[in-house]
């Protein structure tokens, strides 16, 4: 069963708190219906997506499940909700589930015979392919780059995926596009759990060197990333925290002035 959303305060969005083995077995629910479902995860980087951009947000109000990804996003989940962390013993970082976290136990779900891995560049591609081959014995695992992604490319991967059927997806395009083509083309794909797993095919390719996990639990991953790929990060880190404020406050002002007319 999956529990029900719950709100997170500050950042309007809602989440399904879930810890490691919670959600592989709501995986294996969700793979045994045989129905389309999503696995998404919330951050930062989200939260400002879902608050700007539609389609990304109607994406996410749909999703089966949305993990607490980021550790901000966690922690303020954790104040709101101490209740429910005091009789299990539990910190707050225990639901805090990135990709990398659950993706090396997908071998634990019963029944998972076909996986899908959609993203990252032709090298990449093939050795998380290999590697998930290994994490699921006797599944088949296949893969379709998402490098210089277009039109064209993503009609073959539908194709694709329409004669492989896998059960899971993972989809790795970095956000907001992989949101953007489930929402373009979810009705048209085969019934499988789409996960949107961000860069984490590269990271279990091995091609992108992920942070030790202490420091996702301290809620430093940021700086690790920050260290390794300032380009791109840094954007993340010192700009888009404001503009996130900046659309939260829009969201607050705009019903009272909307009450005051």
């Amino acid at each position: 069963m999956i529990p029900a959303r719950q709100r997170v305060p500050v950042l309007d969005v809602d989440a399904t708190p879930m810890r490691v083995q919670e959600l592989l077995d709501a995986m294996g629910s969700l793979l045994a219906a045989g129905t389309t479902s999503t696995v998404l995860g919330h951050n930062l980087h989200s939260v400002t997506l879902v608050h700007s951009h539609p389609d990304v947000r109607a994406v996410y109000e749909e999703g089966s499940i949305v993990l607490l990804d980021g550790a901000p996003v966690a922690m303020l989940w954790g104040l709101a909700h101490k209740r429910q962390l005091q009789p299990i013993g539990e910190g707050t970082m225990a639901y805090r589930l990135g990709s990398m976290d659950w993706i090396p136990e997908l071998g634990k779900i019963h029944g998972l015979q076909r996986v899908a891995v959609v993203g990252a560049g032709r090298e990449a591609n093939s050795k998380a392919v290999a590697r998930l081959a290994s994490i699921v014995p006797g599944a088949t695992v296949d893969g379709m780059p998402g490098e210089a992604w277009d039109e064209s490319l993503e009609s073959a991967v539908v194709e694709w995926l329409k004669g492989f059927r896998p059960q899971l997806v993972l989809l790795g395009l970095g956000m907001p596009l992989q949101e953007t083509v489930l929402h373009r083309r979810l009705g048209q794909l085969p019934p499988a759990v789409y996960c949107a797993v961000g860069g984490a095919i590269e990271q279990v390719a091995g091609v992108q060197k992920l942070a030790p996990r202490w420091l996702g639990r301290l809620g430093l991953e940021w700086a690790w990333r920050l260290v390794l790929h300032p380009g791109r990060v840094a954007y993340r880190v010192f700009v888009e925290p404001w503009k996130l404020a900046a659309l939260l406050i829009r969201r607050r002002i705009q019903p009272s002035k909307t009450r005051g007319k």
